[in-house]
């Protein structure tokens, strides 16, 4: 859902280079916290030889979970965690998740609705001030609910390219979220508020502000108490609190299309500390979370009803399948069946969840290269067909 431009980085990456860290393979060491029975899984074979498939044609490494009612869960890995020390991935692994952080970032809107904190009907304005309502259009004027289904209109700053050149200029700068809504301001909106659905980073950035600002903590510290606690996502955590924790795999870029990737793990500066992309998991975890969040552990059944109900856009991706917005989530319907989702990416890592909902088949996958050659084995509408194909 993000937009990098790939031949700025080109022309800029050198600028920011950075020595690659010897890190050691201990520092990789990971558990999972229950007896893992993968290996009795009846589609093991079929599962792992999907991930070994992925890795052969040029994917650096790549995680995944798989949930089903009859089997439980399946975990595995394949390829490197780190290509300097030649580490094998493991699916307990730390990674980048990117976007998919919005499916917190809007739970825990909704589980401030039912404590009476706000109201998603509410103007966004009602809470906070300042240039980030008087500078970026539409912020006067939208609901929280506008916000969280990208019905607000506003711009998405990641698409000014003065932030694209920026940032890429300073590959491994710590930006802020106030740093991020400049890029907004001034900005022409993109309709009024309700009138389509456009995705925009901006909407949850503010969201995400807008949570500080109700509970009177950062984000990270929200995010532990509402979600993280509670479920025992062990290895999860708000990349805020630690932007690269020690064994976080080491994210690659295929910078040249050649397959010859770069290291590119300190290049994810603006995924740090916003509601919009700063989410460290690993595949466990992510599957747990979307499990208990479709099983109402998270927040209430009304809470979920409003989640999953969808706006149609009015423009869709010709090179992907057609999409329906909801509150943090969106709905497709590939050859597997009708599927709720969300990815993400960040330079050197691209992570994605999907649900059936007819079934409760959970699929979580992540990976820590992108771009070049490799997103066609990981994020296209082809490589999705792929693997559901394999799974179900």
């Amino acid at each position: 859902m993000r937009t990098i431009s790939i031949t700025i980085l080109a022309l800029l990456l050198f600028s920011s280079c950075r020595k690659v860290d010897d890190i050691g393979s201990s520092s990789f060491d990971c558990n999972l916290n229950f007896p893992d029975s993968s290996q009795a899984n009846p589609n093991n074979s079929e599962y792992q030889t999907l991930l070994d498939e992925m890795t052969a044609a040029g994917v650096v490494g790549v995680e995944m979970s798989v949930y089903d009612n009859i089997n439980g869960m399946w975990l595995g890995a394949s390829g490197k965690a780190d290509l300097h020390d030649d580490v094998n991935m493991k699916p307990c692994n730390k990674t980048r998740m990117g976007s998919t952080v919005k499916m917190f970032t809007a739970s825990v809107i909704l589980k401030l609705q039912e404590e009476g904190k706000l109201n998603l009907e509410d103007k966004i304005s009602d809470y906070m001030g300042g240039d980030y309502i008087d500078k970026i259009e539409n912020a006067d004027r939208a609901t929280i609910r506008q916000m969280l289904h990208h019905s607000s209109g506003i711009y998405n700053y990641i698409r000014n390219l003065k932030f694209q050149t920026a940032s890429l200029n300073d590959l491994i700068k710590e930006w802020h979220s106030g740093d991020l809504l400049k890029y907004a301001y001034n900005q022409k909106s993109y309709f009024d508020p309700g009138e389509d659905v456009l995705y925009s980073n901006t909407n949850y950035i503010l969201l995400g502000l807008l949570i500080e600002k109700i509970e009177g903590k950062p984000l990270y510290r929200v995010f532990e108490e509402k979600i993280i606690d509670p479920l025992g996502l062990t290895g999860t955590q708000f990349a805020g609190k630690d932007p690269v924790p020690d064994g976080i795999v080491r994210g690659y870029i295929d910078l040249y299309s050649n397959l010859n990737v770069i290291e590119s793990t300190y290049y994810s500066g603006w995924d740090y500390y916003t509601a919009d992309g700063a989410l460290i998991s690993n595949v466990y975890d992510m599957n747990v979370f979307f499990r208990a969040l479709m099983n109402g552990q998270i927040v209430s059944s009304e809470s979920l009803n409003e989640m999953l109900t969808w706006k149609t856009p009015s423009e869709q991706d010709p090179e992907f399948y057609e999409i329906e917005y909801g509150l943090g989530i969106f709905k497709m319907t590939i050859p597997g069946g009708v599927c709720y989702f969300h990815s993400g990416d960040a330079i050197g890592y691209y992570a994605n969840m999907i649900y059936f909902p007819d079934d409760g088949i959970t699929v979580v996958y992540a990976v820590n290269s992108n771009y070049g050659k490799i997103d066609q084995y990981v994020s296209t509408k082809t490589a999705i067909e792929k693997i559901i194909s394999v799974l179900k």
